[in-house]
């Protein structure tokens, strides 16, 4: 088993965001279930494996889900089945694992959403 990088989510009512924070990463892998089962590796810069796996708050759909690989992190988006605002990233109700870190930076309350700050991070993650 290898180390965990540390991870940071957001959500929008219809979207999980998490930002994995690995350095010139290959052989990356990142793989969702419909149940919400979330698996990812790597290879970090000095030969480390990195992996975790997450049972996500509630049921997404894996084909419409995204992967973003760049040079500092990889993003990935993750969407939900339902659209509405979790209460939790993850199914227990335990507190999340130490590497599992709110990202402030991407975070949109219900009622910002649809404001134009939200839709100012949408543009800056995906262009």
């Amino acid at each position: 088993m290898g180390r965990q990088p540390e991870v940071l989510w957001a959500q929008r009512s219809d979207k999980i965001y998490l930002t994995v924070s690995l350095p010139d990463a290959r052989d990356v892998f990142a793989e969702s279930k419909p149940h919400g089962a979330f698996r990812f590796s790597a290879v970090g810069a000095q030969d480390e494996h990195f992996d975790f796996s997450l049972e996500l708050y509630d049921a997404v759909v894996p084909e419409a889900s995204k992967i973003n690989i760049g040079m500092r992190n990889i993003i990935c988006s993750i969407k939900k089945e339902k659209k509405g605002w979790w209460k939790r990233l993850l199914k227990s109700e335990e507190k999340p694992a130490p590497f599992i870190k709110v990202d402030w930076n991407k975070w949109c309350d219900e009622d910002e959403e649809e404001s134009d700050i939200c839709g100012c991070i949408r543009q800056l993650i995906w262009t």
